[in-house]
C-alpha cells in the first residue's frame, strides 16, 4: 500500500477550507458530530468503518453518548496529517449528509 503524503501546515489549512467546521490543532484535524442517541452514534461509526479499513486509515473516534469527536492523523508517519486524513474527513461528511 502506498505511503500517505504528509501535508504542510499551509496545505492543511488550505484543505480545511473545503470542510465546514473542521479544525487543525496538535497535528490533528478534528470535528464533533451530533447524533440522536448512543445507538445512532455507534451506527454511524459502523457505517464508516468499512471505508476506513479499505484505505488502511483508522480515525480516533471519541463517543460522548450522542456526539462523536473524530480526530485524524497518521501514527505510522509520526502523528502527522496526511492526504488520507482528508479522504476520511470527506467520507465522514458524505455519510453524515446522507443520514
Amino acid at each position: 500500500m502506498q505511503k500517505p503524503n504528509i501535508l504542510t501546515e499551509e496545505e492543511i489549512l488550505e484543505k480545511l477550507g473545503e470542510l465546514d467546521g473542521w479544525s487543525y490543532k496538535d497535528n490533528k484535524i478534528s470535528k464533533q458530530f451530533q447524533f440522536s442517541d448512543f445507538m445512532d452514534s455507534l451506527d454511524f461509526i459502523n457505517k464508516l468503518a468499512p471505508y476506513c479499513e479499505s484505505i488502511d486509515h483508522h480515525p480516533d473516534a471519541h463517543i460522548f453518548y450522542n456526539k462523536v469527536l473524530f480526530e485524524l492523523q497518521r501514527f505510522d508517519v509520526g502523528g502527522k496529517v496526511t492526504d488520507k486524513d482528508f479522504m476520511v474527513a470527506h467520507e465522514i461528511e458524505k455519510l453524515y449528509a446522507e443520514r
